[in-house]
Order: structure tokens, then sequence, then C-alpha cells
């Protein structure tokens, strides 16, 4: 502690500072006059006496004006509060209305037990004498006495005064103005509000981080996560992953009955479903729903992720399915395909599902596609030359003296940035990056080979014909590539873009046959008969069958089809003409309804036979209606030149650009094509694959399949679908709300 002489020299030296910044010279160098000072009444009510109009300050005077400043900031910061916190604060008012929580002074907080104040910028550290810089705040205060001295516990957990600080108060605040912002539908997704304690706020946002991050609820047991809680917040307790899973399952319940609602304005859903392994070897299955709602938005739900139990025999896909859809509320008729993402699983089940429910089976682009690209690359030469690759990439990524030397070579000419990349085999994307780095290191490769003539007895380097090998197999890999990045575009994600794509791949890669070796040529036609194989592009009946020709030419951007010759175009037509039809008879079905006689309703009963006869009458466009139309509904014949007409004239609209998302163009163009935009919906909602395309032609794992290959049974199901649809179905419902309220001002 100072002395009191020493006290005496820093009080006066604060009196000195205040007193040069209330007396302020004169412009005009005459002589000093006082600064006056104006505290506003509304603004500190508790201080009542005026200041003086003269310059006679005393010390006294000037200390009380500067601890009357540090009340006066705490003042307005407490008024700035969202009304939890200010309530808060007034519970310990006292019976005259004043708030006994504005005199209390910053130094009495039990943190100053451990400090010194050394003038007005500096306080010193009881425990090691650390001098630390002070600005009405004691936050790094209490930051030094947890990181140098594991003060916690005895200390913090007194700091109940000193819990309004600024960052404090701006935190509370801003999860009060993200309550605020919740409408009463929302409240059902978030439990917290601006009238909950704060505790209960910091648990919904530790149950959200678990699902939005994918975290195992052990999270809140490990170590490092409580130190941090422990820290931000020394009187919360954080939960048990019991009381979690509780919490999560109420959630998942809330979130469920929602989406099932959502699902009931779905036209027709298409089911993918995608089969991968955890990390204990676990096969899985994941369900998720797409469809186009109303609005013309794509929408991919998650509805269950299971595990698939092969010692119980369960091979009947069809029973899942069913099972999942009638507990949420659909029937097998909501249902218009299923896509699966492996080939093995569609042929097993693609029959019964066509027989029992009458789905169509259909198989992930993206997994057919990696077979293909696989039987191309199976040539004897270019197995060969990969498996050479492997081994010069392996060699230098496990070898430390190689890799300092490569690195070495590459910092001399600025080219730190190329590094080798070793393939994947379930991954055709990364065997064509090991082959394009190998090339562009090439000449740093070999150079360190031969330098180190060891180096050459742990790996085999490539021959030259090796190498020109891979230099010709890389165009007609990143030919693919290509497209796969326009089927990875957002506007592209439908089903509709697929068949341009591998129409073009098939006729790009072709091309590059006449100057290829034959080693090439057997690679692009072990290529070119894979891809037509599987999407039977020289079978012109299976092809006109294809849902992914129709999608193209419900597309506006593909409609011309101008990879099919003009008679499959043709026969094209008739055949989406038959399908309008269809649609048209089951779009209006005569619902049930009494009917009552009216003035245009003649009925005679015959003289002889006392039988009622029923009579047409002319509308006012002469056309003769029958009274039966209300018993068996309209003749379907007298409104299909309409709906031919509508596709006529959706034939002859003009192609739209590449970069033009179909889904905009028809929420456009509905009321144009009423009965082909119904059609569409239907077609275009059917995905290329069976999970996002970046996922499906990444090079790497995602975060999404790297997280939950960790995650526990018991909450797997849970965690994933609160993953997908949480904000999704926010998302949805905020957009209908600002539809709603445009509407609602339009009219």
């Amino acid at each position: 502690m100072l002395k009191q002489s020493e006290m005496a020299d820093v009080n006066s030296k604060r009196a000195s500072q205040l007193l040069q910044k209330c007396i302020k010279p004169e412009d005009n160098g005459g002589d000093a006059q006082p600064k006056e000072e104006i505290i506003e009444e509304q603004s500190l009510p508790v201080i009542t006496q005026s200041y003086p109009q003269t310059v006679q300050v005393t010390l006294g005077f000037l200390l009380l004006t500067e601890e009357i400043s540090m009340v006066f900031n705490t003042y307005n910061m407490a008024a700035n509060l969202g009304p939890a916190s200010r309530r808060k604060r007034e519970k310990g008012a006292n019976h005259d209305g004043t708030s006994t929580s504005l005199y209390v002074d910053r130094r009495k907080s039990k943190v100053w037990n451990y400090y010194t104040k050394l003038g007005d910028a500096y306080v010193e550290c009881n425990v090691c004498k650390k001098q630390l810089s002070f600005h009405n705040s004691t936050t790094t205060m209490r930051e030094h006495l947890v990181r140098k001295h594991s003060i916690r516990d005895t200390l913090l957990s007194q700091l109940k005064d000193d819990q309004a600080s600024e960052s404090d108060c701006m935190a509370q605040e801003n999860m009060i103005k993200r309550s605020r912002q919740m409408t009463p539908e929302n409240y059902l997704y978030h439990a917290a509000s601006c009238s909950e304690p704060r505790t209960d706020v910091i648990l919904e946002l530790v149950l959200e981080m678990i699902f939005r991050d994918l975290h195992p609820l052990s999270v809140v047991k490990d170590k490092g996560f409580g130190l941090l809680i422990g820290y931000l917040e020394p009187n919360f307790t954080l939960p048990s992953p019991i009381q979690l899973s509780s919490m999560l399952w109420h959630r998942y319940n809330v979130v469920k009955q929602h989406l099932e609602r959502y699902l009931q304005t779905a036209q027709s859903i298409v089911l993918c479903v995608e089969f991968w392994v955890s990390q204990p070897n676990q096969t899985y299955l994941t369900i998720t729903a797409n469809f186009i709602d109303g609005e013309w938005r794509r929408a991919r739900c998650i509805l269950e992720t299971q595990p698939v139990h092969e010692t119980k025999g369960e091979g009947d896909l069809g029973e899942k399915l069913y099972s999942i859809l009638t507990e949420f509320g659909l029937s097998n008729k909501s249902i218009f395909c299923v896509m699966h993402d492996s080939l093995e699983n569609t042929v097993m089940n693609s029959q019964p599902l066509k027989r029992a429910y009458g789905w169509t089976s259909l198989c992930c682009a993206a997994h057919m596609l990696h077979l293909c690209i696989k039987a191309g690359l199976e040539v004897g030469q270019v197995q060969e030359a990969l498996t050479a690759a492997r081994g010069i990439v392996s060699y230098f990524q496990q070898d430390a003296k190689a890799t300092c030397s490569l690195n070495s070579k590459l910092e001399a000419i600025n080219k730190t940035k190329l590094k080798l990349v070793m393939d994947v085999g379930s991954r055709w994307i990364t065997t064509i990056e090991m082959c394009e780095s190998l090339l562009d290191l090439k000449w740093a490769i070999m150079s360190l080979l031969e330098e180190h003539p060891k180096g050459t007895l742990a790996v085999q380097n490539l021959a030259d014909h090796q190498w020109k090998l891979l230099q010709d197999l890389v165009p007609v890999m990143r030919t693919i590539k290509i497209a796969t990045s326009f089927l990875r575009e957002e506007q592209n994600i439908s089903i509709s873009s697929l068949m341009p794509c591998i129409h073009g791949i098939v006729a790009a890669i072709g091309q590059q046959l006449e100057e290829s070796s034959d080693i090439i040529k057997m690679v692009v036609g072990n290529i070119r008969s894979e891809l037509m194989q599987r999407w039977s592009i020289s079978e012109d009946e299976k092809v006109l069958e294809s849902p992914a020709i129709i999608a193209s030419f419900l597309d506006p951007r593909f409609k011309e089809m101008r990879f099919l010759s003009p008679n499959l175009r043709s026969e094209l037509h008739k055949r989406v003409k038959n399908m309008l039809s269809q649609v048209f008879n089951h779009q209006s079905p005569p619902s049930p309804q009494f009917w009552v006689p009216n003035s245009d309703y003649k009925a005679e009963v015959g003289e002889a036979g006392g039988q009622l006869s029923a009579h047409k009458d002319r509308g006012p466009s002469g056309q003769s209606q029958s009274m039966y139309d209300i018993l068996l509904g309209k003749d379907p014949t007298e409104s299909m030149p309409e709906i031919h007409q509508q596709l006529e004239n959706y034939i002859v609209e003009p192609l739209c650009k590449r970069s033009t998302n179909p889904l905009d163009w028809w929420k456009t163009n509905e009321h144009r094509f009423p009965a082909v935009a119904r059609l569409g919906r239907q077609y275009l909602a059917i995905p290329a694959t069976v999970v996002l395309p970046d996922q499906a032609f990444a090079a790497n794992e995602s975060t999404l399949e790297h997280r939950r290959a960790v995650l526990t049974p018991e909450n797997l199901d849970q965690i994933l679908f609160l993953h997908q649809n949480f904000d999704f179905l926010e998302s949805m419902r905020n957009s209908n709300e600002i539809r709603g309220r445009n509407l609602h001002a339009q009219y």
C-alpha cells in the first residue's frame, strides 16, 4: 500500500490534471476563464446541487468530480441495456426510486483485494507487483488474475457487481436483440427469450453449437471447453450429456413437427438414400427428401439416419422408406422416385420398389461417373504408370530429407505453392490432381532423384513413356472435371443438367482420339462405352423413358435437346404431350358435392315411361354443357387443346442463358404454362447426385463427412436432422413472412 504522503502527492497530481481540463485560456491571450461544467438533471437525477460559477475549485471537489464522472459513465452504460438487463439492475434500487447499483464504486469490487491503484491510469498487482494500465474497467485485472495466478473460483465467483462490464452488457444486449427479432413461431425453435435468465440463453447456445457444428454430447465434459466456459461465465454450470440429450430430443420433436407440415405442401418428393460408413465401420443410411415448393424453391431436408444391420437381412429398402414416410404422414403416392448412391443397391431394389410402391429407382450421377472413369483407367499400362506415380509421391511425403530438398528447390524459384498430391481410390478427381502435380514438379523430381542415388533405390522413377502417358491422360480427365464443375454450380443441381453434360463428354473426348496414342484410345474408348451403356445413350427407347431426358426438356435452357436426333425430339414431344394429358386428368378430380337444381336445369318426366331426361343448354360460348359434368366432371377432351397449346408455346419460347436458374424462370412464367410448369416442378426436383454436388465431386472429405463419422449412434440421428433442417426451415419461414408482409402492403 502507498504511504499517506505518497497518496497525497498522487491526489495533488490528479487535482492538477483535472484543473487543467476545467480551465482553458482565452484565444486572445487574456485571463483564464473557468470552463462551465453542466450536468443534466435528467441524465443524473441523484445529483441535485449545481456547480459554482467561479474558478475557486478545491482539491476535494476535483476528486469528487472525477468519481461522479465515473458513476455518470456507468449510468449511461446501464441506460443502454436491454429490458432484461435493466430489470436486473433495478432489483437493487432503493425505495425512493434511485438505483443503488449506480453508486457502486468500481474500486469497491472484490477484485481490488488483489490490486493497489497507482494514480489515474495504473494499478499494481499485490501478488506479483506487476503494474497494469487501468481505464475504469476491471476486465484486464480479472484476466491477469486468472492467467497468471489461477485465481478463479475464490475471486470470480464473488464478482457479481462487476458482471455488468461493457463487454458483458453488449453480449447480453445482442442476445436480447436476437430474441426480440423472433416471432412467436420462432419461439418454438429458440427456447431463449428476452425474459429468460442469461444461463438459459447460454444453455440453448451450447445445444445449438452441438448440432450446428456436429459435436458429440460429450464435448461438455472436455476440459478445454469447461475452462473456456468457466472463464467466460464463472457462475454457469455446464449440463451433463444426459441433460443435453433430453434438450436435443425436445428440439428435434419441435423441428420435426414443422418439417411434417412443410412436407405436406410438396407436390411430389424425390427420396435420396446415402450409404456411408462411420469410423467404427458401422454402415448408415441417410434418407433425404427433395422437392420444389410452391415458391419454386429447392428444398432438401433430412428425414432420418439409421444404421444398416446386414446380419438381420434387412434387404428390403422399400419397407424402410415406407416406414419413414408413414412417420412423417406421407403416402407412397407422394414419392416420385428414389435415388441411391450405390449401384448394387439400385439393382437389388429397383424392381421391388417399382412393383410394390410404383417408385422409379435412379443411381447417383457421381457414383456412375466414377465407375465409368474407373473402367477407363483399368488399362494395364495406365495402372503401371499410376502405381509408379504413387510411389514417387509417397517417397517425398514420407522421407523428411527428400521433402526438405524439394521445398528448397521450390523456394529458389518462388513456387512454394506447388505440392505433391496423393490420389484416393474412391475419388477419381484426386487421380488427375496427382498427375497434374507430378507434371508440374517433374523437373525438380527428376533432378533430386539424380542427385541422390539412394533415393532411386527407395523409389522407382517414371520412365519417359510413362511421363508421356500421364501428360496425354490429363486432358481427357480434365474434360470430365470441367463437366463436374458445371454440375457443381447452384443452377445446375437438377438432373436436367446431367444429360447435356454426358453427351458433351462423349463428344469432347471422342475428338481427342485422332492424335492420341493407342493406350489413350483404349482409355477413351472404355470411358465412352461405359457412359453410353450406363445412360443408355444408344438405345432410343430407354433414352425417351429416362427422367433425366424429360427433365432436360423441361429446363428452359436445354429444351431444344440438340444432342438428340430430330426423330427422337419429335417422339419426345409426343410423350410429354401424353404426360400432360395424364397430369391434367389427375390435377382436378371431381370433388364429391351435393347438386342443387337451378333455373338452367330442365328436367321433364316422360309421359310414357315417366323417366327423367336431361336437356343440354348452350352457354354464352355456344358450346353445349351437360348436366352430367356435375357427376363425372368436365370432359377432358374439351380442354386438351389448351394444354397442348401450352406445350407448343413452351417449345417455341426462346432459350435461356446457361447461367439462368430454371427455377427462377418457371417462377416468373408459371402462369403462362401452368400445365407444363406442374410437370416441371416434378422432374426438376430430381437432383443429379444423392448428396450436394460440392460433396459428391470433392477431392477431399468434407467437414460434414469427417465429423459425423465420430458421432455416437445414440444421438446421431437427431444431431444430423437438426444440422440440416434447422436453418433451412427457419429461412423458409422467414421468407414466407416477408412475402406475406409484401403482399399485405400491396393490397
